[in-house]
């Protein structure tokens, strides 16, 4: 390699090519060796689920304390803005989908048919108990959060940011990258059951009305955004036409807080003051995820239609509501508001681990686009925080 750089593939190649591949293997291999790969399946999704009430704990936890010790009205005003942008996506997501999913997707018993499975069951099985239930590490993270921004001890922050920093290394260096061999287990029982057609069929239709989706929102939060801005540059279309930047380069890192630094000069740009851009950008890179809860729910609700599951808006509602709150912090981490959500999937919705790992297969493979939304609607909430907080004389200062 050059320069002592290595090639490597980034997490959505590698799950595509899992997909592929599984697909592949499906057709050809034997009886034993889809039997181990069952078995890694086994061992990787009870870990999963041992890790899955931490991953809640220590994102959650850290980012409340964080917040709150920096409470002031500015804050409070754009974290419930950022919290209401991103559970109207959210059921903006679910209405859509439940007037379009099931026209376009065909109930599948795909699930039981996984699941049921004796001639593909794993050679053996470790159980792995988590620590506490999904609600009660929810719970714990708010008391803990809250009580050290109230107190503001130093030692306990230290302990859940340490817990954080111990969170991310679990996902980055044992879950992430374990990530392709899970899905290609996944796909390959699939296929060797015969039920792989209709489930590529049905990503296909939901990325399409995400896409669509995720557009739509961008321009309605620019629309919304274009009554609060000052100066002459009115026009939401302009607007964000000047946050495309930020949009290609979120794309490209898949990551908010990577992006940080070209959505804080293109939210100048747009006539934000600096000084309020330079507080609700890194902020809503944490806490706004209009377009990751849009996918999740758009995505569940999917899965749901397609195995035949049981769903109504009471139930996606306090969903959505929780999810708002659940996947704050997740952006630093790749993949982490879909590991941060699975708990409530499984919780909330009822989805069992065949069902998450199709989740995780969908999420990542528009992971970027769903970065993009985030990043860019920020630019959007920036407009409105700085028509109460900015400076009065704040002008644009150009377009891109």
């Amino acid at each position: 390699m050059k320069n002592g750089k290595k090639f490597s593939l980034g997490l959505l190649p590698k799950i595509v090519l899992a997909i592929a591949l599984g697909i592949g293997a499906g057709f050809i291999c034997p009886v034993w060796f889809a039997r181990i790969a069952m078995t890694f399946n086994s061992l990787f999704s009870q870990f999963l689920g041992f890790s899955i009430p931490l991953i809640i704990l220590g994102f959650v936890a850290p980012a409340i304390a964080d917040i709150g010790s920096r409470a002031a009205k500015m804050l409070i005003f754009t974290a419930t803005l950022a919290y209401i942008a991103t559970i109207s996506a959210g059921l903006l997501s679910y209405l859509t989908g439940s007037l379009c999913f099931p026209k376009l997707i065909e109930p599948v018993d795909y699930i039981h048919s996984v699941t049921s499975s004796e001639s593909i069951a794993p050679y053996f099985v470790v159980e792995m108990p988590s620590v506490m239930s999904v609600m009660t590490s929810l719970v714990l993270a708010f008391v803990l959060g809250i009580g050290v921004s109230r107190l503001k001890t130093v030692a306990l922050k230290n302990v859940l940011e340490d817990l954080r920093d111990v969170i991310s290394i679990i996902i980055n260096k044992a879950i992430v990258p374990l990530l392709p061999y899970y899905i290609f287990s996944i796909f390959l029982n699939m296929t060797m059951e015969g039920q792989v057609g209709p489930i590529l069929m049905t990503f296909v239709k939901i990325i399409a009305v995400i896409f669509a989706l995720h557009v739509f929102v961008l321009v309605f939060q620019y629309c919304v955004a274009s009554l609060f801005a000052r100066g002459g540059n009115r026009n939401p279309f302009k607007l964000l036409w000047t946050m495309m930047p930020a949009y290609f380069t979120a794309l490209g890192t898949q990551s908010s807080a990577a992006t940080i630094p070209v959505t804080l000069e293109r939210s100048i740009k747009t006539g934000v003051d600096k000084d309020v851009a330079g507080f609700v950008i890194p902020l809503c890179a944490t806490i706004h995820m209009s377009g990751s809860t849009l996918k999740i729910v758009a995505c569940a609700l999917a899965l749901m239609i397609t195995s035949g599951l049981h769903y109504d808006i009471a139930m996606f509602s306090g969903f959505i509501a929780m999810l708002g709150i659940t996947i704050i912090a997740a952006p630093g981490v790749p993949g982490g508001a879909i590991m941060a959500s699975l708990g409530l999937l499984s919780s909330m919705l009822g989805f069992t681990e065949a069902d998450n790992a199709l989740m995780i297969a969908l999420y990542i493979s528009m992971d970027s686009f769903g970065t993009a939304c985030n990043v860019t609607g920020d630019g959007a909430l920036a407009i409105i925080v700085n028509r109460f907080f900015g400076k009065k004389q704040a002008t644009p200062s150009g377009a891109a």
